[in-house]
């Protein structure tokens, strides 16, 4: 650098930088803590600023960057530390009582909801309990909590102290055990807490020597940064120097509003769909069981429909028109008008009315079906759905489907693996696509679309087919019919570069403003 640009920039030093400076003076590197044992007066966040100065400012460089991960208990896993985390508490029960009424757990007080709601979905899911008839819980296989006892093992370890550990000094399988369980950012909850630190190491570049002298030939006067009304009234600015500002480095970044990413990808979908000349369909969150099963010939002893699967609400419909039940309880029965055998059952006209929470976005399409529908005709919805789910990477009790509809006479299965293909590479940006042979009640054939995530491998994005007769003659619709239920969360992963369910509803600022735009996610 010219001598007249050395002085402009000791000229320009803030306090800050004329402490931390000097300590590299006959240094080839420096970490932090160093510099904070050399100039105790430093405050960690006032050292950061400095570092930060002088890096823009090429004065010195970082030679070393070491992350590290240190976990810890929360304080949920605090507490599962004294009284074994809840599927074990669970399974304790079951195995000491033999068999136990789903109700009954769930009317435990030593557990929040989502903790026995979870324990519940965990234990069913890994197969360690089955459910009876009347709605009992016994122990299938003991062996399937294996999960749940060395989550059990990495708590009580943890608990023996209360520093950070950290992360590679554990086993492989503890680790795992830890990524499963452990708090992400903007999350209430959680069995640990992995805590990432960064440590560096800087070192003086060739802008430093000359800089350091022409500093100490500067001086180290008492300098003003602001001159503030107060001074101008005393006029105790006089004689003082004023400090210089370097007005080519970069300014602050300005964080302003704007929408959360997932939002932004919703509306992106939804403007993608009438793009397409789709009309939007809309139902209730609160829906009968009636439009969300039984018009879709979904039986009503499937094991679906029952209490650990759907959110039940108090009270029924009864507004559903009656002969509309009729036609679709013909075709349970013995297949009314269809051609079809039926379910052979007596349909439960009263538990046709009760009220639930939608489980599927189909029931929109239900609906629509029955409403007099265009033929040609294409429909979509984004239909928020609640059905019951242990909370992972992957699963949430709550979550968006896109689902659609497409009517005319021309319409066959080759069509809908079309628009599934377009749905994928348009919406999901996804590069891997693949179809899988499926069963739904609803339709025939059925299909499974998959896509390929690039860190979490190979996910099912939802289901497809044409709608069965038993589902479009009881609604008074004559032609083929291609349906679609696709879940959104997970095409959103794929498209925002997003590799936890959980993190699309996450409040963190930081998060929501470094994520890349739906712009981006969306061709």
């Amino acid at each position: 650098m010219e001598e007249n640009d050395i002085l402009k920039l000791a000229e320009s030093l803030h306090p800050l930088e004329r402490k931390v400076l000097p300590l590299f003076q006959g240094q080839a590197r420096l970490g932090e803590e160093e510099i904070l044992r050399r100039e105790p007066s430093l405050q960690p966040s006032q050292l950061s600023m400095a570092l930060g100065w002088l890096l823009s400012k090429e004065v010195v460089k970082v030679i070393e960057e070491r992350r590290q991960e240190l976990v810890s208990l929360t304080e949920v896993g605090r507490v599962y530390a004294e009284k074994k985390n809840p599927a074990l508490r669970m399974a304790d029960e079951i195995r000491s009582r033999g068999q136990v009424p789903i109700r009954e757990l769930q009317q435990r007080t030593d557990m929040e909801p989502d903790e026995k709601s979870g324990a519940i979905g965990a234990l069913k899911e890994t197969a360690a309990v089955r459910v009876v008839s009347g709605g009992l819980l016994e122990l299938a296989d003991p062996s399937k909590l294996a999960e749940f006892e060395q989550l059990q093992a990495v708590i009580v370890r943890l608990s023996q102290t209360s520093e950070e550990i950290d992360l590679t000094a554990l086993s492989s399988e503890d680790q795992a055990t830890i990524a499963a369980y452990h708090r992400k950012r903007g999350k209430s909850k959680g069995v640990f807490r992995v805590n990432e630190r960064i440590t560096r190491m800087y070192a003086p570049t060739e802008r430093f020597a000359p800089l350091h002298e022409r500093m100490q030939s500067v001086g180290g006067a008492e300098e003003i940064g602001a001159l503030t009304p107060e001074m101008l009234k005393e006029g105790n600015w006089k004689g003082k120097k004023f400090r210089k500002y370097n007005i080519q480095l970069p300014p602050p970044r300005i964080v302003g509003g704007r929408k959360h990413p997932y939002r932004s990808f919703l509306d992106q979908v939804k403007q993608k769909f009438i793009s397409m000349g789709f009309e939007e369909m809309r139902g209730p969150l609160v829906e009968n069981e009636f439009w969300d099963m039984d018009a879709l010939y979904m039986p009503q002893f499937h094991p679906a429909r029952e209490i650990h699967d759907v959110y039940f609400v108090e009270g029924i419909d009864t507004g559903i028109p009656q002969a509309v039940i009729d036609r679709v309880a013909a075709a349970h029965r013995d297949g009314g008008e269809t051609g079809s055998r039926g379910w052979r059952y007596p349909f439960d006209v009263q538990r046709t009315r009760r009220l639930i929470l939608r489980s599927q976005g189909t029931a929109v399409s239900a609906r629509t079906l029955g409403d007099n529908p265009k033929i040609p005709g294409k429909y979509f919805s984004i239909a928020r759905c609640f059905r019951y789910d242990q909370v992972d990477a992957t699963h949430a009790p709550d979550f968006f489907q896109v689902e659609g509809i497409v009517l005319g006479k021309e319409i066959h299965f080759r069509t809908l693996l079309g628009l599934l293909t377009l749905f994928a590479k348009e919406v999901a940006r996804a590069e891997e696509i693949k179809f899988l042979p499926a069963y739904f009640p609803f339709t025939e054939p059925s299909v499974e679309m998959h896509v390929r995530h690039p860190k979490l491998g190979w996910m099912e994005l939802g289901g497809a087919g044409l709608f069965r007769p038993e589902v479009t003659t009881p609604l008074g619709v004559d032609v083929p019919v291609i349906a679609w239920g696709l879940g959104l969360d997970r095409m959103a992963m794929v498209a925002l570069g997003i590799s936890d369910i959980r993190d699309l509803f996450s409040p963190d600022l930081g998060f929501i403003r470094e994520k890349r735009t739906v712009q981006e996610g969306i061709g």
